[in-house]
């Protein structure tokens, strides 16, 4: 068979980059890692192309070519793939269709031949042999969790790396905690799965034979949702095996604030080429905490937890929301503060959204606050429920908070002063690529020739360089984003 994998079109939102990327001429800032994992669960035999729409266009002629198309997606994607399943249906083309969005809303979507959600382990095995017996069924679901042991390698191989600025990597699925406004426990359960010492070194083998040498994301939903095996296996095994290929790879990666806790885990992630996490903040709001479920966030200093991390060597990025039940006028306020205060310098700052099938979902239908299906950008301002403030002063407090936060001044602000407090603590200086040329030169010209905030660029350009010459590129790239979130914001 020919089977053609189409990843639909993401639109600029914060974590895009879009406008970021084009500095260092790059079209997508990583790629469809669950379709290129499905690929490798197809029979070896069956010919296989993907188009990826964030760096590619997606031709008639390649739907043409398929017998079936694979198609995957989230929320934020539900425009253009929506628009995939029309083409194919004009053309006559079969649709097989999963991933997180049709697992939690498949009965929203037609024109689909083959619904195969939840995790493909489990589920993909059943469609290929209904297939071949020429009986495939509409709907294969399971409500259990796989052992990912098993998964396996992606097909790197049907991927343009050169298009992407950073790949993807998966260690584990779940997480521990259960937050009420997040699916991933709904999706992935509460107990984290791992995959092997052995597979995650493979992977990392596969990329570096194919070239690859630059940044890897790892998108577990909490990397350290299994704190043993990372300090005694996992972060031993990367560290080893970037010391003998000599650092070609340095990675980021999602987890809870107690990371703060735990100063030998912190070293040892360091170790390992650790250089980011990406940490559900939320709220500085105890009572919105609570409302929530964010234990793991409750009695403690959030901001004194915040730069601990930073101080071991890790940038910490931050996820924010407003819009709780419990939030009073003066949340605005208390977020800006904290972001300031924290040293967070990308903070995600969103409104409350209740994904489908989450507690946060059901508690909000039983109350008869539901209003539509979100729309996946959490920082479009919309909201998919009647919040208990009233929605006008709450999107406009949470557009304060936005222009306050991204305004150059305020924002190159909190770059010096994130460059003052983090510490590097890896040992081992990143290698310069020609990309990392492009992008100084480009934000040069962009940022400190062009933009109307220029000033405050050469002054954060030579403290930066002045003050912190191991940091001036992790200074460049701070601004470069800076400017691509100055102009999300301006779309809000």
């Amino acid at each position: 068979m020919n089977i053609l994998l189409v990843y639909p079109e993401i639109p600029s939102t914060f974590f895009s980059f879009k406008s970021a990327l084009k500095f260092v001429s790059k079209k997508a800032a990583s790629p469809p890692l669950g379709l290129i994992t499905v690929a490798a669960m197809l029979p070896e035999k069956w010919k296989k192309k993907l188009i990826d729409m964030n760096v590619s266009k997606l031709k008639n002629s390649d739907l043409l070519w398929a017998d079936y198309v694979f198609l995957s997606g989230m929320n934020i994607q539900k425009e253009s793939f929506s628009k995939v399943v029309t083409r194919c249906n004009q053309l006559g083309v079969k649709i097989v269709a999963g991933g997180p969005m049709v697992t939690t809303e498949h009965e929203n979507f037609s024109g689909i031949d083959h619904f195969v959600l939840n995790e493909a382990e489990l589920t993909l095995p059943s469609f290929l042999t209904d297939l071949r017996n020429g009986h495939a069924q509409h709907l294969y679901t399971s409500d259990k969790f796989p052992d990912i042991s098993q998964t396996p390698t992606p097909l790197w191989e049907l991927l343009n790396m050169k298009k992407y600025a950073a790949m993807n990597l998966q260690y584990s699925r779940g997480c521990p905690f259960n937050c009420e406004f997040c699916s991933i426990t709904m999706l992935n359960g509460h107990i984290p799965r791992t995959k092997s010492r052995e597979q995650l070194v493979k992977e990392l083998d596969t990329l570096y034979d194919r070239g690859w040498r630059s940044e890897i994301f790892i998108v577990d939903d909490n990397f350290i949702g299994n704190k043993h095996k990372l300090r005694t296996d996992i972060l031993p095994a990367m560290a080893e095996w970037l010391k003998k290929r000599h650092h070609p790879f340095y990675f980021g990666t999602e987890t809870s604030i107690n990371l703060a806790d735990d100063p030998e885990l912190m070293h040892l992630m360091v170790n390992a080429g650790f250089e980011s996490v990406f940490i559900g903040i939320e709220t500085p709001d105890p009572k919105s905490l609570a409302e929530c479920g964010k234990t793991q966030n409750m009695k403690r200093d959030m901001v004194d937890s915040v730069k601990k991390i930073q101080k071991r060597g890790l940038i910490v990025t931050g996820g924010f929301i407003v819009g709780f039940d419990n939030d009073s006028s003066s949340i605005f306020e208390k977020q800006i503060d904290f972001i300031k205060n924290s040293g967070i310098v990308t903070a995600m700052v969103g409104l409350l959204n209740a994904p489908i099938g989450t507690r946060l979902f059901n508690r909000l239908n039983s109350e008869k606050r539901l209003l539509s299906t979100l729309t996946g950008d959490n920082m479009d301002g919309s909201m998919n429920f009647t919040p208990k403030m009233n929605y006008q002063k709450l999107k406009e407090g949470y557009k304060k908070i936005l222009e306050t936060i991204y305004s150059r001044k305020t924002f190159y602000q909190r770059v010096q002063v994130f460059l003052s407090e983090h510490r590097n603590l890896n040992v081992q200086i990143k290698k310069i690529h020609l990309s990392d040329i492009k992008a100084l030169i480009r934000s040069i010209f962009v940022l400190g020739i062009i933009d109307r905030g220029r000033i405050y660029y050469w002054k954060l350009f030579m403290f930066s360089l002045f003050n912190c010459p191991r940091r001036f590129p992790i200074a460049i790239k701070m601004m470069i984003c800076g400017f691509h979130f100055r102009r999300v914001v301006a779309t809000i």
